[in-house]
């Protein structure tokens, strides 16, 4: 048998992180990484360790163990990487357990992972963020009172990032608002006829596909339905002789508006939509996007890519509600036609909606410029009460 790796306990939550961006980024928990390392080693042993951060010992350990959570109904990472070690015939009594979300206290479709790590025997246990979750959090106090040492926050900007969406819908009970408007460089979705197919390029549009695989819902307007009858799927991209196929994960599909959409429509009841491989439909009969958005956050939605039209974009700029922008812009001047975005109500430069640009990407002849509004152009629930 080998030598066994060893880390310190910052390099262990390095290694944390990387494990829990391999889960998926969609679904209603969250992406988190667990490595168990050996008990601290004699005072005579330890080592210096400079890239070590916070008040943690930075003395090199053994890892025991490694897991992550893989998606819904499937074991967190704390009991992923127990049982990797139970498997193994490893003893982790004694062990340091390095988490990138802090242990949750909660019974769901699998245990909590605070009892099962003192169950198993582990003396300290170190993560990244706290659990916003007010189900699922207390997993620290839990194992501080059964005297546990814990310590939190090592490298918790890192952990932040990874949880992204997620983080800030649990927190702010609300999901995350991603819109997607492609359009001209003059703004224009569609021409004076109504032809709109296709703006962008494919490049752009193979990325579009890739962020509906990494969201929990799409959501169009009935007029998006009735104009252009979307079939909202997400795609793979076709290589080589393989062609464009279905994505392992598919978004619910959601229509708001009052209106019934056309029989024989790809998204209405009864329509093609029932074998065609997509996301479930739901139609929700409703105009108020705060209504739109608890609906989605009773049923666990994180994460919602708003894809249009023009007006269903407009209610929810217009409502503050978007926390990213992303805007394909292809190389094409109309002069006239239908716009990405409609009346917002402003009167003045000074009243329009800030946003900031977080990055600027080529896709083949077209530009995705993603933005994410200043603070005080987004609101909250408890803004709108």
């Amino acid at each position: 048998m080998g030598t066994r790796p060893t880390l310190t306990i910052d390099a262990a939550m390095v290694r944390a992180l990387e494990l829990a961006a391999r889960g998926p980024a969609y679904g209603p928990n969250p992406r988190v990484g667990a490595v168990l390392l050996g008990p601290a080693p004699r005072p005579s042993d330890s080592l210096p360790d400079a890239a070590a951060a916070g008040p943690v010992d930075a003395s090199p350990r053994v890892v025991l163990a490694e897991g992550y959570h893989r998606g819904a109904g499937t074991a967190h990472a704390e009991a992923a990487a127990l049982a990797g070690a139970r498997e193994r015939g490893v003893d982790v009594r004694g062990a340091t357990a390095v988490v990138t979300l802090e242990p949750c206290d909660h019974t769901g479709r699998t245990g909590p992972c605070a009892q099962a790590l003192l169950a198993a025997g582990v003396a300290e246990v170190v993560y990244a963020v706290a659990d916003p979750n007010p189900v699922a959090a207390g997993g620290a106090e839990r194992l501080r009172a059964a005297g546990v040492r814990v310590t939190g926050g090592l490298r918790e900007a890192e952990g932040e990032r990874l949880l992204g969406p997620w983080l800030v819908a649990v927190r702010r009970g609300s999901p995350y608002v991603t819109l997607k408007l492609a359009s001209t460089l003059d703004g224009r979705v569609a021409a004076p006829d109504g032809t709109s197919r296709w703006i962008t390029g494919p490049a752009a549009r193979e990325h579009a596909h890739r962020v509906r695989a990494h969201v929990d819902a799409i959501v169009v307007g009935t007029g998006t339905v009735v104009t252009d009858d979307p079939s909202l799927t997400a795609r793979t991209a076709s290589t080589g002789d393989r062609a464009a196929g279905l994505a392992d994960h598919q978004p619910l599909r959601v229509v708001v508006g009052l209106r019934d959409l056309p029989p024989g429509a790809r998204l209405a009841p009864g329509g093609p939509w029932t074998s065609d491989g997509g996301g479930r439909v739901l139609h929700l009969r409703t105009r108020d996007v705060h209504a739109a958005l608890a609906d989605l956050a009773a049923r666990e939605v994180r994460h919602v890519l708003v894809e249009g039209g023009p007006g269903l974009a407009t209610s929810f700029l217009a409502a503050g509600v978007v926390d990213e922008l992303h805007a394909y812009l292809a190389p094409v001047l109309l002069g006239a036609g239908l716009g990405a975005v409609g009346d917002l109500g402003v009167t003045t430069l000074a009243g329009a909606p800030r946003f900031t640009t977080h990055d600027v990407r080529r896709l083949g002849e077209d530009v995705l410029v993603t933005a994410r509004p200043l603070p005080t152009h987004r609101s909250t629930p408890e803004q709108e009460s």
